[in-house]
Protein backbone atom coordinates (compact mmCIF):
# COMPACT_ATOMS: atom_id res chain seq x y z
CA UNK A 1 0.00 0.00 0.00
CA UNK A 2 1.31 3.41 -1.01
CA UNK A 3 0.58 6.33 1.31
CA UNK A 4 0.48 10.08 1.40
CA UNK A 5 0.76 11.68 4.84
CA UNK A 6 -0.91 15.06 5.27
CA UNK A 7 0.86 17.05 7.98
CA UNK A 8 4.56 17.11 8.80
CA UNK A 9 4.24 18.05 12.46
CA UNK A 10 4.75 15.82 15.51
CA UNK A 11 1.95 13.37 14.71
CA UNK A 12 2.75 13.31 11.01
CA UNK A 13 6.38 12.54 11.80
CA UNK A 14 5.33 9.63 14.02
CA UNK A 15 3.08 8.14 11.35
CA UNK A 16 5.82 8.56 8.75
CA UNK A 17 8.37 6.74 10.93
CA UNK A 18 5.89 3.88 11.39
CA UNK A 19 5.25 3.68 7.65
CA UNK A 20 8.99 3.51 7.03
CA UNK A 21 9.27 0.57 9.43
CA UNK A 22 6.26 -1.30 8.03
CA UNK A 23 6.75 -4.44 5.92
CA UNK A 24 4.21 -3.65 3.20
CA UNK A 25 3.39 0.07 3.50
CA UNK A 26 5.29 2.58 1.36
CA UNK A 27 5.52 6.32 1.97
CA UNK A 28 5.04 8.03 -1.38
CA UNK A 29 4.29 11.66 -0.41
CA UNK A 30 4.56 14.01 2.54
CA UNK A 31 2.22 16.98 2.17
CA UNK A 32 2.38 20.14 4.28
CA UNK A 33 1.71 23.84 3.70
CA UNK A 34 5.25 24.34 4.98
CA UNK A 35 7.01 22.77 2.02
CA UNK A 36 10.44 22.95 3.64
CA UNK A 37 9.25 21.01 6.65
CA UNK A 38 7.70 18.44 4.29
CA UNK A 39 11.00 18.20 2.40
CA UNK A 40 12.97 17.51 5.56
CA UNK A 41 10.75 14.56 6.49
CA UNK A 42 10.27 13.25 2.95
CA UNK A 43 13.98 13.38 2.24
CA UNK A 44 14.72 11.30 5.30
CA UNK A 45 12.57 8.46 3.96
CA UNK A 46 12.99 8.78 0.20
CA UNK A 47 9.51 10.21 -0.43
CA UNK A 48 8.27 13.23 -2.39
CA UNK A 49 7.45 16.51 -0.64
CA UNK A 50 4.40 18.45 -1.81
CA UNK A 51 2.34 21.40 -0.60
CA UNK A 52 -0.74 20.71 -2.75
CA UNK A 53 -2.90 17.69 -1.73
CA UNK A 54 -4.29 17.20 -5.24
CA UNK A 55 -0.90 16.04 -6.49
CA UNK A 56 -1.13 12.95 -4.29
CA UNK A 57 -4.88 12.51 -4.65
CA UNK A 58 -4.63 12.54 -8.45
CA UNK A 59 -1.83 9.95 -8.39
CA UNK A 60 -3.38 6.51 -9.07
CA UNK A 61 -0.44 4.79 -7.37
CA UNK A 62 -1.49 6.23 -3.98
CA UNK A 63 -3.77 3.79 -2.19
CA UNK A 64 -4.26 5.49 1.17
CA UNK A 65 -3.77 8.69 3.13
CA UNK A 66 -3.01 9.50 6.74
CA UNK A 67 -4.45 12.85 7.83
CA UNK A 68 -2.31 14.26 10.63
CA UNK A 69 -2.68 17.94 9.79
CA UNK A 70 -4.47 20.64 11.81
CA UNK A 71 -7.98 19.72 12.96
CA UNK A 72 -9.63 22.43 10.86
CA UNK A 73 -8.30 20.73 7.69
CA UNK A 74 -9.64 17.24 8.48
CA UNK A 75 -13.10 17.52 6.91
CA UNK A 76 -11.91 18.92 3.59
CA UNK A 77 -9.12 16.34 3.35
CA UNK A 78 -11.46 13.47 4.22
CA UNK A 79 -13.92 14.60 1.54
CA UNK A 80 -11.26 15.09 -1.13
CA UNK A 81 -9.51 11.82 -0.29
CA UNK A 82 -12.72 9.79 -0.19
CA UNK A 83 -13.89 11.21 -3.50
CA UNK A 84 -10.49 10.32 -4.94
CA UNK A 85 -11.00 6.71 -3.82
CA UNK A 86 -8.26 6.64 -1.19
CA UNK A 87 -8.48 4.69 2.08
CA UNK A 88 -8.31 7.11 5.00
CA UNK A 89 -6.75 7.07 8.45
CA UNK A 90 -7.51 10.42 10.11
CA UNK A 91 -6.34 11.66 13.49
CA UNK A 92 -9.07 12.56 15.95
CA UNK A 93 -11.28 14.55 15.99
CA UNK A 94 -13.04 14.65 12.63
CA UNK A 95 -13.86 18.28 13.48
CA UNK A 96 -14.66 20.35 16.56
CA UNK A 97 -18.09 21.26 15.13
CA UNK A 98 -20.71 18.49 14.89
CA UNK A 99 -22.36 20.30 11.98
CA UNK A 100 -19.09 20.07 10.05
CA UNK A 101 -18.85 16.36 10.91
CA UNK A 102 -22.34 15.83 9.50
CA UNK A 103 -21.49 17.89 6.41
CA UNK A 104 -18.51 15.60 5.90
CA UNK A 105 -20.67 12.49 6.28
CA UNK A 106 -23.10 13.80 3.67
CA UNK A 107 -20.34 14.61 1.18
CA UNK A 108 -18.80 11.12 1.38
CA UNK A 109 -21.95 8.99 1.74
CA UNK A 110 -21.58 7.62 -1.79
CA UNK A 111 -17.81 6.99 -1.50
CA UNK A 112 -17.08 3.34 -0.83
CA UNK A 113 -13.71 3.76 0.87
CA UNK A 114 -12.44 2.54 4.26
CA UNK A 115 -12.28 5.33 6.84
CA UNK A 116 -10.64 4.98 10.24
CA UNK A 117 -10.47 7.64 12.97
CA UNK A 118 -7.26 7.49 14.98
CA UNK A 119 -8.34 6.67 18.52
CA UNK A 120 -5.03 5.00 19.18
CA UNK A 121 -5.80 4.12 22.81
CA UNK A 122 -7.91 1.25 21.50
CA UNK A 123 -4.60 -0.33 20.43
CA UNK A 124 -2.89 -0.15 23.80
CA UNK A 125 -2.12 -3.70 24.95
CA UNK A 126 -3.50 -3.22 28.47
CA UNK A 127 -6.71 -1.53 27.31
CA UNK A 128 -7.17 -4.24 24.67
CA UNK A 129 -6.89 -6.87 27.40
CA UNK A 130 -9.67 -5.13 29.33
CA UNK A 131 -11.86 -5.04 26.22
CA UNK A 132 -11.21 -8.73 25.55
CA UNK A 133 -12.09 -9.60 29.15
CA UNK A 134 -15.41 -7.81 28.69
CA UNK A 135 -16.05 -9.64 25.42
CA UNK A 136 -15.16 -12.97 27.04
CA UNK A 137 -17.67 -12.38 29.82
CA UNK A 138 -15.10 -12.31 32.61
CA UNK A 139 -16.80 -9.39 34.36
CA UNK A 140 -20.32 -10.56 33.54
CA UNK A 141 -22.81 -7.76 32.91
CA UNK A 142 -20.92 -4.45 32.89
CA UNK A 143 -22.26 -2.18 35.63
CA UNK A 144 -19.64 0.54 36.21
CA UNK A 145 -16.77 1.83 34.08
CA UNK A 146 -14.21 4.23 35.54
CA UNK A 147 -11.77 6.11 33.30
CA UNK A 148 -9.04 8.31 34.76
CA UNK A 149 -7.10 10.52 32.36
CA UNK A 150 -4.68 13.10 33.77
CA UNK A 151 -1.90 14.90 31.93
CA UNK A 152 1.35 15.76 33.73
CA UNK A 153 0.96 19.49 32.95
CA UNK A 154 -1.33 21.73 30.90
CA UNK A 155 -0.47 22.74 27.35
CA UNK A 156 0.27 26.41 26.62
CA UNK A 157 -2.59 28.89 26.33
CA UNK A 158 -1.87 29.25 22.60
CA UNK A 159 -2.81 25.59 22.17
CA UNK A 160 -5.86 25.78 24.45
CA UNK A 161 -7.19 28.68 22.38
CA UNK A 162 -7.53 26.49 19.27
CA UNK A 163 -8.08 23.08 20.91
CA UNK A 164 -11.86 23.20 21.12
CA UNK A 165 -11.76 22.88 24.91
CA UNK A 166 -11.08 20.10 27.39
CA UNK A 167 -14.06 17.96 26.37
CA UNK A 168 -13.28 18.07 22.64
CA UNK A 169 -9.50 17.81 23.01
CA UNK A 170 -8.37 15.88 26.06
CA UNK A 171 -11.52 13.96 27.02
CA UNK A 172 -12.57 12.96 23.51
CA UNK A 173 -10.30 9.91 23.80
CA UNK A 174 -12.11 8.93 27.00
CA UNK A 175 -15.53 9.28 25.39
CA UNK A 176 -14.39 6.88 22.69
CA UNK A 177 -12.99 4.50 25.31
CA UNK A 178 -16.29 4.52 27.20
CA UNK A 179 -18.28 3.61 24.09
CA UNK A 180 -15.70 1.07 22.87
CA UNK A 181 -15.38 -0.78 26.19
CA UNK A 182 -19.13 -1.02 26.73
CA UNK A 183 -20.24 -1.40 23.11
CA UNK A 184 -22.97 1.09 24.04
CA UNK A 185 -25.74 1.96 21.59
CA UNK A 186 -29.12 3.66 21.93
CA UNK A 187 -30.01 6.37 24.41
CA UNK A 188 -27.78 7.67 27.14
CA UNK A 189 -27.81 10.41 29.76
CA UNK A 190 -24.79 12.58 30.50
CA UNK A 191 -23.92 15.17 33.11
CA UNK A 192 -20.68 17.13 33.35
CA UNK A 193 -18.93 19.50 35.68
CA UNK A 194 -15.74 21.43 35.07
CA UNK A 195 -13.50 23.91 36.87
CA UNK A 196 -10.40 26.00 36.32
CA UNK A 197 -8.10 24.71 39.09
CA UNK A 198 -4.68 24.50 37.43
CA UNK A 199 -3.78 27.39 35.14
CA UNK A 200 -5.60 30.77 35.31
CA UNK A 201 -4.76 31.38 31.64
CA UNK A 202 -6.99 28.42 30.72
CA UNK A 203 -9.89 29.94 32.65
CA UNK A 204 -9.36 33.30 30.96
CA UNK A 205 -9.91 31.51 27.64
CA UNK A 206 -13.22 30.15 28.91
CA UNK A 207 -11.98 26.58 29.26
CA UNK A 208 -11.65 24.09 32.11
CA UNK A 209 -8.64 22.06 33.21
CA UNK A 210 -10.42 19.83 35.73
CA UNK A 211 -13.55 17.99 34.62
CA UNK A 212 -15.78 15.12 35.63
CA UNK A 213 -18.41 13.41 33.44
CA UNK A 214 -21.02 10.83 34.38
CA UNK A 215 -22.76 8.76 31.70
CA UNK A 216 -25.69 6.41 32.21
CA UNK A 217 -26.22 4.04 29.32
CA UNK A 218 -29.54 2.67 28.12
CA UNK A 219 -29.08 -0.61 29.99
CA UNK A 220 -28.39 1.25 33.26
CA UNK A 221 -24.61 0.86 33.31
CA UNK A 222 -22.73 3.93 34.51
CA UNK A 223 -19.42 5.39 33.36
CA UNK A 224 -17.38 7.94 35.28
CA UNK A 225 -14.67 9.94 33.51
CA UNK A 226 -12.17 11.87 35.63
CA UNK A 227 -9.95 14.29 33.69
CA UNK A 228 -7.27 16.77 34.75
CA UNK A 229 -4.65 18.82 32.95
CA UNK A 230 -2.19 18.35 35.85
CA UNK A 231 -0.80 15.30 37.62
CA UNK A 232 2.49 16.18 39.29
CA UNK A 233 3.44 12.47 39.55
CA UNK A 234 3.32 11.70 35.79
CA UNK A 235 0.91 10.68 33.04
CA UNK A 236 -2.00 8.99 34.81
CA UNK A 237 -4.05 6.62 32.62
CA UNK A 238 -6.28 4.04 34.30
CA UNK A 239 -9.39 2.09 33.31
CA UNK A 240 -11.60 -0.10 35.47
CA UNK A 241 -14.59 -2.18 34.36
CA UNK A 242 -16.73 -3.59 37.17
CA UNK A 243 -19.52 -6.09 36.61
CA UNK A 244 -21.70 -8.85 37.97
CA UNK A 245 -18.87 -11.42 37.95
CA UNK A 246 -15.91 -9.29 38.95
CA UNK A 247 -13.60 -6.52 37.83
CA UNK A 248 -10.79 -5.96 35.34
CA UNK A 249 -8.42 -2.98 35.32
CA UNK A 250 -5.82 -1.39 33.10
CA UNK A 251 -3.23 0.22 35.36
CA UNK A 252 -0.54 2.81 34.73
CA UNK A 253 2.68 1.83 33.02
CA UNK A 254 5.89 2.68 34.84
CA UNK A 255 9.34 3.60 33.54
CA UNK A 256 10.62 0.24 34.80
CA UNK A 257 9.31 -2.69 36.82
CA UNK A 258 11.87 -2.10 39.57
CA UNK A 259 10.75 -2.01 43.22
CA UNK A 260 13.07 -0.95 46.03
CA UNK A 261 13.00 -2.23 49.61
CA UNK A 262 15.10 -0.74 52.37
CA UNK A 263 15.07 1.29 55.57
CA UNK A 264 14.10 4.47 53.74
CA UNK A 265 11.56 2.96 51.37
CA UNK A 266 9.41 -0.13 51.51
CA UNK A 267 8.24 -1.38 48.16
CA UNK A 268 8.96 1.91 46.37
CA UNK A 269 8.09 1.59 42.66
CA UNK A 270 9.47 3.52 39.72
CA UNK A 271 7.72 6.67 38.48
CA UNK A 272 4.99 6.87 35.84
CA UNK A 273 5.77 7.54 32.21
CA UNK A 274 6.07 11.31 31.65
CA UNK A 275 3.77 12.00 28.68
CA UNK A 276 1.22 10.60 26.24
CA UNK A 277 3.84 9.93 23.57
CA UNK A 278 5.92 7.68 25.82
CA UNK A 279 2.78 5.98 27.18
CA UNK A 280 1.10 5.38 23.85
CA UNK A 281 4.02 5.31 21.40
CA UNK A 282 3.62 1.59 20.54
CA UNK A 283 -0.09 2.05 19.85
CA UNK A 284 0.50 4.06 16.68
CA UNK A 285 2.40 1.19 15.04
CA UNK A 286 -0.30 -1.28 16.12
CA UNK A 287 -2.95 1.08 14.77
CA UNK A 288 -1.18 1.26 11.40
CA UNK A 289 -0.86 -2.53 11.26
CA UNK A 290 -4.59 -2.85 11.92
CA UNK A 291 -5.46 -0.28 9.24
CA UNK A 292 -3.25 -1.84 6.56
CA UNK A 293 -4.56 -5.33 7.35
CA UNK A 294 -8.20 -4.21 7.35
CA UNK A 295 -7.90 -2.32 4.06
CA UNK A 296 -5.84 -5.03 2.35
CA UNK A 297 -8.24 -7.79 3.35
CA UNK A 298 -11.54 -5.94 3.17
CA UNK A 299 -12.21 -6.25 6.88
CA UNK A 300 -14.61 -3.98 8.78
CA UNK A 301 -12.90 -1.12 10.63
CA UNK A 302 -14.24 -0.69 14.18
CA UNK A 303 -12.88 2.79 14.84
CA UNK A 304 -14.84 4.16 11.91
CA UNK A 305 -16.42 7.49 10.96
CA UNK A 306 -19.44 6.83 13.15
CA UNK A 307 -17.15 6.23 16.14
CA UNK A 308 -15.53 9.58 15.46
CA UNK A 309 -18.92 11.29 15.24
CA UNK A 310 -20.13 9.67 18.48
CA UNK A 311 -17.10 10.98 20.37
CA UNK A 312 -17.80 14.53 19.15
CA UNK A 313 -21.48 14.06 20.02
CA UNK A 314 -20.56 13.19 23.63
CA UNK A 315 -18.11 16.09 23.83
CA UNK A 316 -20.85 18.47 22.68
CA UNK A 317 -23.24 16.99 25.24
CA UNK A 318 -20.67 17.42 28.02
CA UNK A 319 -20.13 21.06 27.14
CA UNK A 320 -23.90 21.70 27.08
CA UNK A 321 -24.36 19.94 30.42
CA UNK A 322 -21.56 21.86 32.10
CA UNK A 323 -22.86 25.17 30.77
CA UNK A 324 -26.52 24.54 31.63
CA UNK A 325 -26.05 22.46 34.78
CA UNK A 326 -28.57 20.00 33.39
CA UNK A 327 -28.65 16.36 32.40
CA UNK A 328 -28.31 15.94 28.62
CA UNK A 329 -30.00 13.10 26.79
CA UNK A 330 -28.70 11.88 23.42
CA UNK A 331 -29.29 8.92 21.15
CA UNK A 332 -26.43 7.01 19.54
CA UNK A 333 -28.80 4.97 17.39
CA UNK A 334 -28.74 1.23 16.92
Amino acid sequence: MRFCVFGAGRMGAQHIANLAAHDTAVLEYVCDVDLERARQLAGRYGAKAIAEPRIALDDPSVDAVIIASATNTHVDLIVESARAGKAILCEKPIDLDLARVDYCADRIKDCDVPIMIGFQRRFDATHMAVKQAVLDGEVGSVEVVTIISRDPSPPPASYIAVSGGQFHDQMIHDFDMALWLTGAIGRLELCAMGSNMVDPAIGELGDTDTAHVMIRFENGAICRIDCSRRAVYGYDQRVEVFGSKGMVTSSNLLKTGVERFGAANTGARDTLLPSFMERYLPTYATELNYFVDAVSNGRKIESDFRSGRNAVLLADAARRSMTSGELVRIDLGS
